[in-house]
């Protein structure tokens, strides 16, 4: 169940009608989970999964969006992220998977995009795959490798337009946050400027923050003793932030928006720990630059810097993050894991 259907409501925007990213029209998510015993002890265990996001349903090597990437803190192990800086575009799915996993989800969605796009590698250049991670290894036995490269074909498949599925599901099988189950959580908002509405909308990957660190006081959470204890110690741990709008920004505007994002984790509980991985990956749906352009110069729309609307995003950045991180909470299950291990679902 959502935080906002338990009577918590995180700042002041209304949320799309869905409220999760996609709201935005064009985005789609899916998910593969893995959840299964490696033997029959059960000491060895895939609890694990891949998530996709996909900027819209076109060929999105040929329809680039524009990008931007913040690094919050540096202790994760993406791919993808310094073209993105670079060039300002995303031209793949955002692949979400745990950390020892994402030469496998990078490699498996390059072959996707290769079977899309024959040109690429022959007439024309190559192509950035960008792939986010967080470490699974409490529950999932890491070492196993057991994503495999139709897993990662698979969630690019299942991908829709339906309100997201959150929790212990895709890439957020085996999270923990806070020391409860952690996991993919999403939410949205609404941001009205004159006649004209805009949509940002967040999906996280939350796998951090120890149970003390978490500031359920300020949601007025009325904690349910119900014997689901929380991990005494856990890892630092990491969240990878999925910004997305249909506001028509340019890279820099989406790399001043994300670094608001770190307000809405750091409302939450966490202070970037030294082996945390904090990073945004963000993006505008407004434009689509094509791969094959005869012009020399390009023409587009973008807000002005400003303009009151401009505060309104960094409002919804950091409210958007917060919620979505607490969904992530709320949204998932009691899971079992490798060596018999269980977290527990935080008891709204």
């Amino acid at each position: 169940m959502k935080v906002r259907a338990q009577g918590i409501t995180i700042g002041k925007l209304p949320t799309g009608s869905k409220n999760c990213i996609t709201d935005i029209k064009g985005i789609k998510v899916g998910h593969f989970t893995i959840d299964t015993a490696l033997n029959e002890e059960g000491s060895e265990y895939a609890c694990t999964g891949v998530t996709a996001i996909l900027p819209h349903g076109g060929n999105l090597f040929k329809e680039k969006v524009t990008a931007a990437s913040y690094v919050i803190n540096g202790f994760g192990k993406t791919t993808g992220l310094v073209q993105i800086n670079e060039l300002g575009l995303l031209e793949s799915p955002i692949m979400l998977t745990n950390t020892f996993a994402v030469p496998t989800v990078t490699h498996a969605t390059l072959q996707y995009m290769l079977e899309q796009n024959a040109e690429i590698g022959e007439s024309t250049g190559t192509i950035n795959i960008v792939v986010g991670e967080c470490n699974d290894s409490y529950l999932n036995s890491i070492r196993r490798f057991s994503v495999q490269s139709e897993h990662a074909v698979e969630a690019i498949k299942n991908a829709s337009n339906n309100i997201v599925e959150e929790g212990s599901v895709g890439a957020g099988k085996g999270m923990v946050c806070f020391g409860y189950k952690g996991g993919i959580g999403s939410s949205s908002r609404v941001i009205q400027s004159n006649d004209i509405s805009y949509k940002i909308g967040c999906l996280v990957l939350s796998n951090f923050g120890k149970k003390e660190e978490f500031q359920s006081g300020k949601y007025n959470i009325q904690f349910k003793d119900n014997g689901n204890v929380a991990l005494s110690e856990t890892s630092d741990g990491s969240i990878i932030i999925v910004l997305a709008t249909d506001a028509p920004l340019s890279e820099r505007q989406l790399l001043r928006i994300s670094k608001r994002c770190g307000i809405g984790l750091g409302r939450t509980g966490s202070h970037f720990s030294n082996g945390s991985g904090d990073i945004v990956i963000a993006f505008s749906t407004a434009h689509r630059t094509p791969h094959d352009y005869i012009d020399n110069i390009e023409f587009r729309n973008q807000l002005r810097d400003d303009h009151p609307v401009m505060n309104e995003m960094f409002s919804a950045a950091s409210e958007t993050t917060e919620e979505a991180i607490l969904n992530s909470m709320s949204q998932a299950e009691t899971t079992k894991g490798r060596n018999s291990r269980v977290v527990h679902q935080y008891p709204f």
